[in-house]
């Protein structure tokens, strides 16, 4: 028996080996003597890349750790060591998971649009020159609501989908969800008045709050389980894609006369994509068993059109028979998570036990994500950068897409590292450098006046800090955190929190910035970062390298 304690040698750029795990990679390997090969090591990762007329197909084998956590001062005898089983994954072509991914995703980048077309539609609706309308001179309270009208709308559209989404499936919800981008879009494009204009705001806003349920619901069940983090965050990529585009276009269209009506119409075809690559799409194979499982139908039925599903998600043959394994398993798993209990998680359910552990987490930090200022600074960019010193709206609205080109690169930043460094450490890293930022324009607001690039700096900091923590990894942990029986309502009430406050601090920022003055204002969102700062100190586990059963299991029990 020959004694191996080094790691695998892997691809270049391929990174499968968590560096945690390299102390337990030493592990015998007994050869076999009559085929001559070695048998697998435990703990240790296989990858092989094979192609097919479907594209590139990647097939892994990776242990799942079944982690037993000992208490502080446990002896000996009580402490239990990580035990692992090697399970292969699924193989698929990045071809097949591309579509299903892309078009969920636009629902992110309407989203992101709609916070970047704002910033400069504010300058623009305003101007007596450039409005094209004789109701340009808007109030505080009118241009709040104007700016904030698609966040009511998403907030209302969050409380509709917690009791609808199982019932209507992830695709359908997302096809609604693109009729009314698509109508809300066209609305506020065309509109005569300010009643017409927030009504279209709102129907807007609709579309968000489903497409923001829907989009990584849709997106986590379908893919691959061991591409589902980097598909996730990558939803917050489009996201932040919407802002800079909605910053392009705001700063092609602002010195335009009517140039809002066109940064507002501009999301109209991008919507009537989204809808028509949703029809084309199928439902969700886990939801279509979820029903059955629920007793909503047949299960035979159902298990049929799940198989088809994942046939056309995965671009397989009727005849493969993979697909018909993978349902199997996954009845399996569904069957034994609702053993002895109700076909349906109560309404109430969400706020018992682990699942009420896992929505102070997840709710917690959507929550912080926007009463730091998140959406004051993103929607206000334009304004904040004229108050600055740059008076021009043209010069506002370029350095907005500067913001936005950062914003794009800093999470990519994020994407890429969140696998190698953890949730926490950027959590903690990112919210720390709000909290400075915040300082920072509260101090150029009282007595840096004179230096401009101050505030430019500071909001660059502030842009890039929050897209290395909160943008990316609050949803990420919110699509983790929540045990499978309620996981739909659990992220429903997370949108809800989120939107419900991100309405609120938008609406709120322009009525108390004149009330308190910038600076006492800034100074109160960087003593609420610090505090948020605390929250994920003490409260936020570490979920990297778990999977979403031994999170469920270890952590929230």
């Amino acid at each position: 028996m020959a004694l191996n304690c080094a790691p695998p040698l892997l691809h270049s750029n391929l990174k499968f080996w968590n560096k945690h795990r390299l102390a337990h990679f030493c592990a015998a390997k007994r050869s076999n003597a009559v085929s001559g090969r070695n048998a697998p090591v435990s703990g240790s990762h296989i990858s092989s890349i094979s192609a097919n007329h479907s594209g590139f197909r990647m097939h892994f084998v990776r242990p799942t750790a079944k982690r037993n956590f000992t208490k502080v001062g446990a002896s000996s005898d009580e402490a239990q060591s990580l035990k692992f089983e090697t399970t292969e994954q699924e193989g698929f072509a990045w071809s097949s998971v591309l579509l299903p991914f892309l078009f969920p995703a636009l629902g992110g980048l309407l989203f992101g649009y709609d916070i970047g077309a704002t910033s400069g539609a504010a300058i623009s609706l305003q101007s007596p020159e450039l409005s094209g309308t004789n109701w340009f001179n808007l109030s505080a309270i009118q241009l709040g609501l104007v700016v904030s009208g698609s966040l009511y709308g998403a907030l209302f559209g969050s409380l509709i989908v917690y009791p609808l989404a199982d019932f209507l499936g992830r695709n359908r919800e997302l096809i609604i969800a693109s009729l009314l981008y698509l109508s809300g879009g066209l609305l506020t494009a065309y509109a005569p008045g300010l009643g017409v204009l927030l009504i279209g705001r709102c129907l807007y806003g609709l579309g968000i709050g489903m497409a923001m349920h829907g989009a990584p619901l849709y997106i986590a069940e379908t893919c691959p389980s061991q591409i589902r983090g980097t598909l996730i965050s990558l939803k917050e990529l489009f996201i932040v894609l919407g802002i800079l585009l909605g910053y392009f276009v705001g700063s092609f269209e602002i010195n335009a006369v009517g140039g809002w009506r066109y940064m507002f119409g501009f999301s109209a075809p991008i919507a009537l994509v989204m809808g028509l690559g949703m029809w084309s799409l199928p439902q969700s194979p886990r939801w279509l068993l979820l029903r059955a499982v629920q007793g909503k139908g047949s299960l035979q039925e159902y298990k049929e059109k799940a198989v088809l599903a994942l046939n056309k998600l995965r671009g397989r043959s009727t005849d493969d028979k993979a697909s018909e394994k993978q349902i199997e398993e996954t009845i399996v798993s569904l069957k034994t998570a609702y053993t002895g209990q109700d076909s349906e998680a109560s309404f109430l359910e969400v706020f018992q036990g682990p699942s009420l552990k896992a929505f102070i987490i997840g709710g917690g930090l959507v929550l912080f994500q926007q009463i730091t200022g998140q959406p004051s600074v993103l929607y206000y960019a334009g304004p904040i950068l004229q108050t600055a010193g740059f008076s021009a709206a043209a010069d506002a609205t370029k350095l907005s897409v500067v913001v936005g080109v950062f914003k794009l690169l800093m999470t990519g930043v994020a994407v890429l590292k969140v696998d190698d460094l953890g949730r926490r450490p950027l959590l903690i890293g990112g919210v720390g450098g709000l909290a400075l930022s915040l300082l920072l324009l509260s101090a150029y607001y009282k007595f840096l006046g004179g230096y401009p690039l101050v505030a430019v700096a500071a909001l660059l900091l502030y842009v890039g800090c929050y897209q290395i923590s909160f943008g990316p990894i609050s949803w990420l942990m919110v699509s983790e955190i929540f045990p499978s029986r309620t996981r739909g309502k659990g992220i429903s009430l997370a949108v809800l929190t989120n939107f419900g406050s991100n309405a609120l601090v938008t609406f709120a920022f322009s009525p108390l910035k004149e009330l308190f003055g910038a600076e006492n204002l800034f100074l109160l969102f960087g003593a609420i970062a610090i505090l948020a700062l605390v929250f994920v100190v003490v409260y936020v586990p570490e979920t990297k390298g778990l999977s979403l059963e031994e999170i469920e299991s270890k952590l929230l029990e």
